[in-house]
């Protein structure tokens, strides 16, 4: 299994650029590399540390039966904090590693910012929940997959439940300014408008930590809406409802994948009641995804977080290509994930030609007595 001149010349440069190669950093020469990166520290952590764990079970599994092709699988972890001025440093150490494939990045800026070392270097990258339509539709990165469906999907899934289950005629869509919250803020505008039974009363950005959001809260009163989609993360989507609640403003809140997550429903509290979100599609009758909560279960003492079932079968699909291919070399390992089906607890999948995976979707979920629970 070779890693290929591309990627050996890479990694020299790097080296020369940062001046000087640490010794001894214990790295083995004749394994496997698997990155993982993501938040595993700050306000996004509880996204991105169930992805680790997630690549250690795997792993562990792996190795335990040997391996792939005889070699043991080496985990290469780093923290990018879901910030892309830090995952370019991220990608950077990984790379300047030997890493062969990485499982990653978390969050949509962070990927984007990263994408460009990895595919200079030759590297695979597969994301949990990346979901920015562009890291797959642009065609700028043959190097990215991701065993999420995209955010145009997704907020259709929202717009359809705001219009058709809900029944909202005035929608206000709000978003963290972010690439990932704002990219879905905009197809939800759009497929509002282009559904001809709703329309959008108001379409704005709000600032990520800020203390006080009473102004966007006030608009949306004012604007007579009747449901709102945000589009972000948790921290401002906790901050927004609870203020909804202060001010009596009684309006259906929909959010994204980015706020189904306990951690809003433990920040937000009993705020967080009624508040629907959308998520990555229940798999509880699939046994592979009965069988990897299981093992969390027994090995962490504690149920699973967000991303952890597609980031189980991100780090399977990975490893299984390299099997199949026999290589870590980028062209032979993209070859595979595009044409070997390998079983993981989000189906049966495989990958199209710009590296969306075949067969996962997604559904709605609301906060019942403080959990998420689909909505049928």
């Amino acid at each position: 299994m070779r890693s290929g001149l591309q990627k050996k010349l890479f990694f020299a440069a790097v080296a020369l650029g940062f001046a000087m190669v640490i010794p001894g950093s214990g790295i083995a020469a004749d394994t496997i590399k698997l990155g993982v990166a993501g938040a595993q520290s700050g306000d996004l952590a509880s996204y991105g540390l169930p992805t680790v764990k997630a690549a250690e079970l795997v792993v562990a599994q792996i190795n335990a039966k040997g391996g792939i092709n005889g070699k043991m699988v080496e985990l290469l972890i780093e923290d990018d904090v879901c910030k892309p001025e830090v995952a370019t440093n991220t990608a950077t150490k990984l790379v300047t590693d030997g890493v062969d494939v990485v499982l990653g990045h978390i969050c949509s800026g962070a990927t984007k910012a990263a994408l460009p070392i990895y595919k200079e270097a030759g590297v695979v990258v597969m994301s949990p929940s990346a979901t920015n339509p562009a890291l797959t539709q642009s065609g700028d990165y043959p190097n990215f997959f991701r065993t999420i469906a995209s955010d145009d999907a997704q907020a259709k899934t929202e717009v359809d439940f705001a219009i058709n289950v809900i029944g909202a005629k005035k929608i206000a869509v709000i978003h963290d300014k972010g690439d990932y919250g704002k990219g879905l803020a905009e197809f939800a505008k759009l497929f509002i408008e282009q559904s001809g039974k709703a329309e959008v009363v108001l379409f704005e950005g709000v600032t990520p930590g800020a203390v006080d959001y009473t102004a966007i809260v006030q608009k949306i009163k004012r604007k007579g809406a009747d449901a709102v989609i945000f589009g972000g993360y948790h921290p401002e989507a906790s901050k927004i409802v609870s203020m909804m609640k202060k001010k009596r403003v009684n309006v259906t809140f929909i959010s994204d994948d980015g706020v189904k997550d306990d951690t809003f429903i433990k920040v937000a509290g009993k705020n967080a009641e009624g508040v629907y979100a959308s998520g990555p599609q229940d798999n509880s009758t699939n046994p592979l995804s009965t069988a990897a909560i299981e093992a969390h279960k027994k090995a962490y003492k504690e149920d699973p977080g967000a991303f952890y079932e597609n980031a189980y079968s991100a780090a399977l699909a990975l490893l299984n290509a390299i099997d199949k291919a026999n290589s870590t070399e980028m062209a032979d390992v993209v070859k595979a994930l595009q044409t070997e089906k390998v079983d993981t607890p989000v189906g049966n999948i495989y990958f199209d030609e710009k590296g969306d995976a075949v067969g996962v979707g997604f559904a709605m979920f609301q906060v019942k007595d403080g959990q998420y629970v689909e909505v049928k």
